[in-house]
């Protein structure tokens, strides 16, 4: 604290030209510099001297310098803050401006281990040191950004501004950069507007950062207004201004504003680049419009602009998301084919996709492709890899996986807990599902709404009703809301269990609570009531959906179509087809089979054979459930070598009917007389194996 109280001793003689100090600081100049130097610094009062003998050197700032580092470099000094401000007011004046600029920040890497010190008010007080030069307060401005030291830096423009000695728009800048890094856009525009209400024109770059920090903050009303006061300015908008609001606009969704930027640009003469087009694909590809994405890629070729490995990875990962695989393989062939280099982005994406559809041979490779090529594998790669064998029940795998990121000293997150937990129950290991429980709490990794809900999850497909419940209001002590996935589990798992009303009663807590209750759920709630014989009710439901803007899927149509036909209500169910296929909804194979079932017991095997008709010409192949459909159908209508033949048709597919059926075809060539064909039937079944030789067919008389 020497130094410090040395400070407090020169605050009460301030550099004023008295004869006394003049003297007193010659004499201490002549004794440091001939002989008496290394007894004066034996004394409390040594930094005083110091900053004496330096005000005296004033006009040879070389050996004012000199000095300084030489007095700084004795055992057990320390110079006082007045040294440091004398100093950089003498180099500064000599225009040896990088070293006053290095004392100052010697100085304040210093000061800052005292809380409260003021930088600028000690350097304020020795201005008179030499002739005024308020260059010195913009370094100091400057230094202060450079350390990150931004609050400090805004106190200092306060006073910078109080005094009007006003740092460069260049060092301000600086300042509204390093803001905008640390997402604190509200201080950055706090300071745009401190900058001009202090009479500082901002520059292009000046509106730039602040633009761009506001816009990748979502908050895009006052993003525009600056854009507008730039052009009422004069001030020119440049690419980086347009790319800033197209960027900005196109993470929240708003992508005609981005287009309508996009086009302002190219009016105004700025011709879009590389980074333009990315943000523009990158948007539309985060929002499902793949197509649109698309034409600004030919777009940015047509403009001689090529793609680089941001718009590849960009487009890779959009097609991995969608389940298009091929295409984002073949975009990842043509990438390397032009020289590009996949980075970790691209790897994961294509890595998690493949995991995703349970092509682990095809992950793992990719993986070690990955390493081979130098790009190394982050936690979001592993994470990927994991909770794909955790999805393929390949839990030793996942186990080793695991043990190995342990042991390698990754810090694991909760998505590879969750993702190992989901495995556990998954694979109906609940000793060890507990386990990864323990071991997150251990961790403080709090359960997240995924976890609770795979937990959720587990339990239900155990029937565990009550334990399930018992979870959801452990997340509501831990101030989480089960969301639409959890409530609609739950619903499942009541159906399941035969509590339909309970079921039933969800629907109506999820609106109570303002949770949102999506297709998925309707679904749910709608093939429950219809697997219950339940239809009307169902068919409420799907009109209150339709009424809230929900658009039914094939799921529900599917339902509703089944549990119809078994409830013979087929002019309903026929309805409910004409409707899918006016919204461009292709039917399944369940609901041709359910309506061709209904036709069949409904005494229209016309309509029956023109639904297989169109099955056919749509390429959908017929499965067990419907050749069954057929053949019962038409024996029961006395129609039984149309019947024989579907019989043929689905034998030599490889598909083998049951005994019943066969059985039910024998009986109806012995009850329409047809004796020798019924018994070349039986023999040709026997060889087959279709049915079992010690069944007695009894074939009756002519007379019976």
């Amino acid at each position: 604290m020497i130094w410090f109280t040395s400070f407090l001793c020169v605050m009460r003689h301030p550099f004023v030209s008295k004869s006394s100090f003049d003297d007193i600081a010659s004499e201490s100049m002549r004794s440091f510099l001939q002989q008496d130097g290394p007894h004066m610094f034996d004394s409390a009062l040594a930094p005083v001297w110091v900053s004496l003998v330096l005000v005296k050197l004033k006009g040879d700032p070389k050996s004012a310098l000199k000095f300084f580092k030489e007095a700084g470099a004795r055992a057990g000094f320390r110079h006082a803050a007045e040294s440091y401000c004398v100093l950089a007011h003498i180099l500064f004046c000599g225009r040896f401006y990088l070293d006053a600029r290095n004392v100052i920040r010697e100085w304040i890497l210093l000061g800052r281990e005292f809380p409260g010190f003021d930088f600028f008010d000690m350097l304020w007080s020795t201005r008179n040191v030499c002739r005024p030069g308020f260059g010195v307060f913009d370094t100091l401005f400057s230094v202060l950004v450079d350390l990150g030291m931004l609050e400090e830096a805004r106190q200092c423009f306060w006073k910078m501004n109080k005094f009007r000695v006003l740092p460069k728009v260049r060092s301000c800048n600086e300042l509204l950069h390093r803001l905008s890094k640390s997402d604190k856009g509200k201080l950055a525009l706090s300071f745009f507007k401190d900058m001009v209400a202090a009479g500082l024109w901002p520059s292009v770059f000046t509106y730039n950062t602040v633009i761009g920090c506001l816009a990748g903050e979502g908050d895009l009303e006052i993003a525009w207004s600056l854009f507008e006061e730039m052009k009422d300015t004069g001030l020119v908008p440049d690419i980086v201004t347009y790319n800033s609001l197209i960027d900005g606009y196109g993470k929240v969704g708003l992508l005609t504003k981005a287009v309508i930027v996009l086009e302002e640009m190219k009016d105004a003469g700025c011709e879009p680049d590389v980074i333009t087009y990315n943000s523009l694909i990158n948007c539309f590809c985060r929002f499902e419009r793949i197509p649109q994405a698309f034409n600004y890629l030919h777009e940015m070729k047509q403009r001689q602009l090529q793609p680089n490995v941001v718009t590849y990875s960009t487009l890779i990962d959009a097609f991995c998301k969608a389940g298009m695989i091929l295409e984002a393989n073949k975009f990842f062939v043509d990438m390397i084919r032009v020289g590009l280099r996949p980075n970790e982005f691209t790897y994961t994406s294509l890595i998690d996709a493949n995991c995703k559809i349970g092509d682990l041979n095809e992950a793992f490779k990719l993986a070690s492709e990955m390493q081979q090529a130098g790009v190394h594998l982050n936690i979001v790669t592993y994470t990927a890899l994991l909770d794909g064998l955790c999805e393929d029940g390949r839990m030793r795998e996942a186990e080793e996986l695991f043990g190995a990121l342990l042991k390698a000293g990754w810090t694991l997150n909760q998505q590879i807990y969750t993702s190992l937990f989901h495995g556990y129950i998954k694979a109906t290991m609940m000793e060890k599902a507990m386990y990864i429980l323990e071991e997150m709490n251990k961790k403080n990794l709090k359960p997240d709404m995924l976890l609770y809900g795979t937990k959720i999850w587990g339990l239900c497909k155990q029937n565990n009703i009550q334990d399930s419940e018992a979870v959801i209001r452990e997340m509501m002590d831990c101030g989480l809301t089960a969301n639409s996935y959890i409530y609609t589990t739950l619903m499942d798992a009541y159906f399941k269990v035969g509590k339909t009303t309970e079921a039933v009663n969800l629907i109506q807590k999820m609106q109570e609570l303002g949770i949102k209750t999506t297709v998925v759920t309707y679904g749910v709630l709608i093939d429950g009531l219809c697997k219950k014989g339940l239809v009307q009710q169902a068919l409420s439901y799907f009109e209150l959906m339709t009424l809230s803007g929900l658009q039914p899927n094939i799921m529900i149509y599917t339902c509703l179509i089944d549990g119809l036909c078994k409830s013979d209500r087929v002019e309903e169910a026929k309805d409910l087809f004409n409707e899918m296929l006016d919204k461009g909804i292709s039917p399944d194979k369940l609901v041709y089979t359910s309506l061709i079932d209904a036709n069949m017991k409904h005494g229209n095997p016309e309509e029956a054979l023109s639904l297989q008709n169109k099955m056919v010409e749509i390429g959908m192949e017929l499965d067990l459930h419907a050749y069954t459909a057929l053949i019962w159908g038409f024996s029961r209508h006395g129609q039984v070598q149309q019947a024989k033949s579907f019989l043929n048709e689905m034998l030599s597919k490889g598909i083998i009917p049951d005994q019943v059926l066969c059985m039910y075809l024998l009986r109806k060539y012995h009850e329409l007389g047809n004796i020798n064909e019924a018994l070349t039937l039986h023999d040709d079944m026997m060889r087959r194996g279709l049915i079992s030789r010690t069944i007695d067919i009894t074939v009756p008389s002519v007379h019976s």
